[in-house]
């Protein structure tokens, strides 16, 4: 199993969510909505300066459907190549 998180700007969750959707991938998932922090896109603060907020996604799942994720995600990400989106797998820690 590989935790899959996206971390993403508000304003692309919906292409997200229906990417992973037509890839018929991540069925499974647990989503924080108001996320905020600095990345590389810039600072995503919801405040009167920096006023966008990202979202987040995690999903556990198999090495096959993590691959398709990513390419899911990555379709998105040519289509908004400004809107700050990462997807990051890590393995699961076997000592816990």
């Amino acid at each position: 199993m590989i935790r899959i998180e996206i971390i993403a700007n508000h304003s692309v969750e919906d292409n997200v969510l229906d990417a992973l959707a037509a890839a018929g991938v991540g069925k499974y998932y647990t989503r924080f909505p108001n996320i905020l922090g600095v990345g590389s896109s810039g600072p995503r603060m919801g405040d009167a300066i920096w006023p966008e907020e990202n979202f987040v996604v995690v999903i556990w799942c198999e090495e096959d459907e993590a691959r398709a994720i990513g390419r899911a995600v990555a379709g998105v990400k040519e289509r908004f190549p400004d809107e700050g989106i990462k997807v990051f797998g890590l393995p699961p820690d076997p000592t816990l």
